[in-house]
């Protein structure tokens, strides 16, 4: 799923693959067979970059992240202050990653991606260092048309990632 910004911003977020490729699905929820590594290509504004490889979603929790980002583009999540309190940030079992709303427009909406240890930038402390999880973030400024295309990449690409 690729997020661009009018600022020149962009976001690529890829589910590569099972952590445990080999391992089968013994039940809804086994947290082993259903870890799954991301990739994470970012640019910013000021056309630094880094990028990321990190098993820090489930298969539901992706699936979890696209519904989401679905409801944002109809306009179903209202726009959140920052720093965001938990009603205001999707986050996961692993923090690496989180989503919230900075603003919503009739034909825009502007998403801060959250970025922390594993997936944060290489100029940010260290994982262990006592930091915000959440406080480093892009923020995205897109319009709904291209929100709601990326969400739809982001679906067929996990079609083949189901959960085992």
């Amino acid at each position: 799923m690729r997020l661009t910004s009018t600022d020149g911003a962009e976001i690529d977020l890829r589910p590569l693959g099972y952590q445990y490729p080999s391992v089968g699905g013994s039940g809804p929820r086994d947290w082993d067979a259903n870890w799954l590594v991301v990739r994470g290509d970012v640019r910013l504004p000021d056309e630094r970059r880094w990028h990321f490889e990190d098993a820090c979603l489930t298969t539901w929790e992706a699936a979890e992240l696209a519904g989401w980002l679905r409801s944002v583009a109809a306009g179903e999540v209202k726009a959140g202050p920052f720093p965001a309190d938990e009603s205001h940030l999707l986050v996961f079992t692993e923090p690496n990653l989180g989503f919230s709303v900075g603003a919503t427009g009739e034909v825009s909406r502007t998403l801060r991606v959250h970025f922390s240890l594993e997936a944060g930038p290489p100029w940010s402390p260290p994982p262990g260092v006592d930091t915000d999880l959440y406080g480093f973030f892009v923020t995205v400024s897109t319009t709904v048309s291209d929100l709601t295309r990326a969400v739809e990449e982001w679906k067929r690409e996990l079609t083949l990632l189901p959960l085992r």
